[in-house]
């Protein structure tokens, strides 16, 4: 028998891209903290694509460094290429996206929560969480010591029970051959915690040398760096930067895949788990796309000290044999070696209906979720679960309430609104069109909607705060100062003007009406701006976004009311759905199970119909 007893005010268990967040949160709010792995190589292990950021994802990664959380810092001080991702388009969807050196990744986070004071990193399986009257106590590991704690955060990304496949091997080990966390499972069950069954999956590795750079398309990252994290400039985390490289499937690739279908577990029944449909395996496409005899490959650097390369786009379950012919065809990888096979992962994890809003489990208080473990995937969504789990397990313990970012908030807040709303069979992807008021959550100003919350929570500092002030004030009397300068018709401006292809002018106008023009810009118009200071580039993109923009983000700023109003409407957490007449039985058994805080949040709900919500307003409206 095991008699270590030890106390802490948080419990994380698991220090992938969530735990971390988490962890970090809660120890630099001063609240003792204990993050446990099962192995220390696992601490914000990349066991996947090799990048931060990307497509709404680089949204995530901002906003979490707006309210003060680490993984922006981490990946610009470890990237190795840096693209901002859909520049051809408006701002709303601007993303940035960098290739990690992924050991130095884990290495550098690793180094911040072990220099971190208040934290603790301790190598240990948890296998049990302790519930008495409902009421979180703490955890047991395997070696049956007991962790007491007021609060825990579960954050096992996937390796709860975690079975490796390809082909007909079936490894029950964690991503890259990890030790798996194969009891808490059961320990979860027992307490009331439903579980279910996904799977995702990670291409090859191959050996750099092997590979023929000299058939592919060479992808240079940008020659303007765009920091992730608020705190740093250009000047600050600029590198020479590696390069990836494109390829593309062929027909030949597609005839392989497709003669060797029938010995893809993904197929044959041998996986049981749920994948994500917006990063399907190679199989998943020559299935569903079998009109298209090309697909895009990416070869992507792992690090610079390995020779390993990321084949990205061929994530498969096929056996070796069939990957190393698949790989093979494709032009460029001829003679390519495999340094670690592709493979399928299945994982326990959880429907996140059964939290509330602030991450909490509805049945057991002070238990807390983030991460994969909810039904998401990408460290980006993770990383962001994390980061506002841990903040509200601290908040519980200040006896304040949650943290709870609305959809008109930040992109944090539609992913963590769409998990515990609506119920999602797949592993769930964050993507721009998911997020309604995407004009107004751009990632070039994440710091604007939520550096002021992360001050009141404690995790941007004074400083910080005061520089964000200085740069709201620059901004707001700048646009003040361009809504009234008039510029008139003289040779200059119409030179200028005609210099980058804009009509003249006629009369006077306002400098704001010349900036709304699509041709031209803030920057572009400086020539003939006398008064014009010279303002940091942060402030000048905004100043620019505002005004030629305005229009279309007060037409937003109009339906954010609307819908204030609606999430306004509370409903009581005692309410009995099946004493509310006239609502439909689907709507009473959904509502029932997801519980909503608000009206809004029940207008979300998939099967709760408009017609439901006005019956429900009735019924509020008479029971005051």
């Amino acid at each position: 028998m095991n008699n270590l007893k030890e106390k802490y005010d948080v419990i994380v268990v698991g220090a992938g891209h969530a735990g971390c967040e988490a962890a970090l949160a809660c120890a630099r709010l001063g609240f003792q903290t204990i993050c446990f792995t099962v192995s220390m190589d696992s601490v914000a292990l990349m066991p996947c694509n090799p990048n931060i950021g990307g497509s709404s994802k680089g949204h995530l990664v901002r906003e979490i460094d707006a309210l003060g959380g680490q993984m922006g810092i981490n990946i610009d001080k470890t990237y190795l290429q840096s693209k901002m991702l859909n520049k051809s388009k408006g701002p709303a969807v601007h993303s940035l996206r960098a290739q990690a050196d992924k050991k130095m990744y884990s290495i550098e986070m690793t180094r911040i929560l072990g220099d971190t004071p208040n934290l603790t990193l301790r190598q240990g399986e948890v296998t049990e969480i302790v519930v008495e009257d409902g009421n979180v106590i703490g955890v047991k590991t395997f070696s049956d010591a007991f962790y007491e704690a007021k609060t825990v955060v579960l954050t096992t990304g996937t390796y709860l029970k975690a079975c490796c496949i390809y082909g007909d091997v079936k490894n029950y080990t964690g991503p890259n051959g990890l030790q798996p966390a194969n009891f808490l499972s059961k320990s979860l069950q027992s307490i009331g915690v439903k579980l279910r069954r996904f799977k995702t999956g990670t291409p090859a590795r191959i050996d750099k040398n092997s590979v023929d750079f000299s058939k592919m398309s060479e992808q240079k990252g940008d020659e303007k760096i765009v920091p992730f994290s608020f705190t740093n400039t250009e000047d600050d985390i600029r590198r020479n930067q590696i390069s990836c490289w494109l390829t593309y499937t062929n027909e030949e690739t597609h005839k392989i895949i497709n003669e060797n279908i029938h010995r893809s577990p993904l197929f044959s029944g041998a996986i049981e788990g749920t994948g994500p449909r917006y990063c399907p395996s190679i199989e998943d496409k020559i299935v569903k796309f079998p009109d298209k005899n090309r697909h895009q490959v990416f070869i992507e650097p792992e690090g610079e000290c390995t020779n390993e390369m990321y084949v990205g786009g061929m994530s498969s379950s096929l056996p070796e044999d069939v990957q190393y012919k698949m790989y093979q065809s494709v032009d460029g990888l001829e003679n390519v070696k495999i340094v670690r096979n592709a493979y399928a992962i299945e994982y326990d994890c959880i429907d996140a209906t059964q939290l509330k809003a602030s991450l909490e489990f509805k049945n057991i208080n002070g238990l807390f979720s983030g991460g994969q473990f909810n039904g998401s995937s990408g460290y980006e969504e993770a990383a962001a679960q994390g980061l506002i789990a841990g903040i509200n397990a601290c908040r519980k313990l200040q006896k304040k309430e949650p943290i709870i970012l609305k959809r008109s908030d930040a992109y944090i807040g539609v992913l963590i609104d769409d998990l515990v709303t609506k119920e999602s069979s797949e592993p769930y992807r964050m993507m721009t069109s998911r997020a309604e008021y995407r004009l107004l959550l751009r990632q070039d100003n994440a710091d604007i909607r939520l550096s002021k919350i992360g001050h009141e929570i404690g995790l941007i500092s004074d400083k910080r705060y005061d520089n964000l002030l200085k740069k709201e004030d620059m901004i707001e009397k700048e646009i003040c100062r361009l809504n009234e300068l008039q510029v008139g018709a003289s040779k200059e401006v119409q030179a200028l003007l005609d210099s980058l292809h804009s009509s003249t002018l006629k009369t006077a106008v306002t400098m704001a009406e010349l900036i709304r023009r699509p041709e031209l810009d803030y920057d572009l118009l400086a020539p003939i701006d006398k008064d014009r200071e010279e303002l940091p580039e942060q402030v000048r993109e905004q100043v620019n976004i505002n005004i030629k923009y305005d229009g279309y983000i007060k037409r937003q700023l109009s339906q954010v009311k609307h819908f204030q109003k609606l999430e306004k409407k509370k409903i009581p957490s005692n309410i009995k759905y099946e004493d509310v007449h006239n609502l439909r039985i689907e709507a009473v058994q959904k509502l029932s199970k997801i519980m909503p805080e608000s009206i809004g949040q029940a207008s979300r709900i998939s099967g709760v119909s408009p017609a439901d919500i006005s019956v429900l307003l009735v019924y509020l409206e008479k029971s005051k």
